[in-house]
């Protein structure tokens, strides 16, 4: 049986694929007609919504019962099903789905699966038993192909929900709920709290992180949290309410090395802070409101230029540190925008609440469906991953690839960062997620 929350993704996406059709525009028609003769009697108020509503719950309810309702309600976009991700052409392609390698009947990988026997004892298996059941199979398929590296689970220190993870050349820092801040030496290292309770001792829940280019960990939050961490020494240094704002910041973006940094930090109110460290110094210039006060909801600096984003659909450009600010889009967006990456000028990306992905190129925006659930997280590059609700990961391994969906054991994941050996996301219930680069 559905949980309520997969019953409602799975109303969600089929009442887009509803809107789409024929049929309802007919029901919208007959609302509009119904509704006029109301001034003839109340009574038609009644039949004008009968024919708008019942159309589309009979269809899903069709639908779910496994009836044919194709003619009526094409399909736009493929949509994962927990079918999907246990059944396949062969026994073959069902136990390679299981150990997270794509099937030919197109399954989703999945990093864990299994079912609760009636004991009540768990008979799910790590990733490392999964793998081994599987290696005969895998040899007698197809003994020369390179295994593909696969998302594990990772062991974490908490159950706190984790909002975002940065990778720096030694280390990598996962923070979030209660301001706990983790940290890993590597890929398969273990995961240690190094900051418990937040830059101030607060408690105050941390939202973002972003690191110099030669590894000071930045990380900002509720409450004008705001603090910077030495990855060799594990201290760190508490510049919280910077400029005497203590809004919540909801996103943090650094560039430069940790003796010349510019930082810039965004938040609720639509503001822009940018700071600039030096030496040990910091200074703050005044906040500045690029767009119409909407909600700032990301920001990133790449390679001298640096894009924020807004719940208005509205993205904006910097090409001097965050001093001052073009708006270049995006018209059209369905959903509300929830994170940016840029590698350069001119080469962007934005997600959305919708499970669409807009690039920016050469002055252009081009949307593209990753799935139905919301995307909340982006890491955008030669390697680009993007994550969200469901711990559905969206990955591109290359410029030259399509995207592959993964699924994972996260009920949904926040935050997602890659460098050159490895790709880490983070999410509810403090869950770490880590896939190896290939070569």
């Amino acid at each position: 049986m559905e949980s309520p929350a997969t019953s409602r993704r799975g109303f969600v996406a089929f009442y887009r694929r509803y809107t789409k059709t024929w049929l309802h525009a007919l029901a919208t028609a007959s609302l509009t007609a119904f509704g006029m003769l109301t001034f003839v009697h109340r009574g038609f108020a009644i039949v004008a919504v009968t024919t708008y509503v019942i159309p589309p719950i009979v269809l899903y309810l069709r639908e779910a019962d496994g009836r044919d309702v194709e003619s009526t309600v094409e399909e736009t976009e493929p949509t994962i099903t927990d079918n999907e991700l246990t059944t396949g052409a062969d026994s073959t392609a069902s136990r390679n789905s299981a150990v997270g390698r794509s099937s030919e009947t197109g399954t989703i990988p999945s990093v864990e699966t299994g079912s609760e026997p009636a004991n009540g004892e768990s008979n799910r298996r790590s990733d490392a038993e999964l793998a081994s059941s599987d290696s005969d199979d895998a040899d007698d398929t197809d003994a020369d192909a390179p295994e593909k590296p696969r998302w594990t689970t990772a062991e974490t220190p908490t159950e706190a929900v984790l909002s975002d993870v940065v990778v720096t050349d030694a280390r990598a820092f996962a923070l979030g709920e209660g301001g706990v801040v983790l940290a890993a030496d590597g890929t398969d290292a273990e995961w240690r709290v190094v900051l418990d309770d937040g830059p101030g001792a607060d408690g105050f829940d941390l939202r973002s992180a972003d690191a110099s280019d030669d590894g000071a960990v930045w990380f900002a939050g509720d409450g004008g949290s705001l603090g910077c961490l030495d990855p060799e020494t594990g201290r760190h240094t508490d510049y919280s309410a910077p400029s005497r704002i203590t809004d919540n910041w909801t996103d943090i973006a650094v560039s430069g090395t940790g003796d010349d940094a510019t930082i810039l930090l965004v938040n609720g109110s639509g503001q822009v802070l940018r700071g600039r460290y030096r030496d040990g110094n910091l200074a703050w210039g005044d906040p500045e409101k690029p767009g119409s006060g909407s909600s700032l909801c990301a920001v990133t600096l790449a390679n001298g230029v640096g894009y924020c984003c807004d719940t208005n659909d509205s993205v904006f450009e910097t090409t001097d540190g965050g001093e001052t600010f073009e708006r270049i889009g995006i018209e059209s967006v369905d959903g509300t925008l929830t994170a940016i990456g840029a590698t350069a000028r001119g080469d962007c990306a934005a997600i959305d609440d919708a499970g669409v992905l807009h690039r920016y190129d050469d002055g252009n925006w081009t949307p593209k469906r990753l799935g139905d659930d919301p995307l909340r997280a982006l890491a955008w590059g030669e390697f680009s991953v993007a994550c969200g609700d469901g711990g559905i990961v969206h990955e591109r391994v290359d410029a030259t690839t399509d995207w592959e969906q993964i699924r994972t054991i996260a009920d949904g994941l926040r935050g997602v960062a890659v460098d050159s050996d490895r790709a880490i996301a983070v999410g509810e219930g403090g869950t770490v997620v880590v896939r190896p680069r290939e070569g």
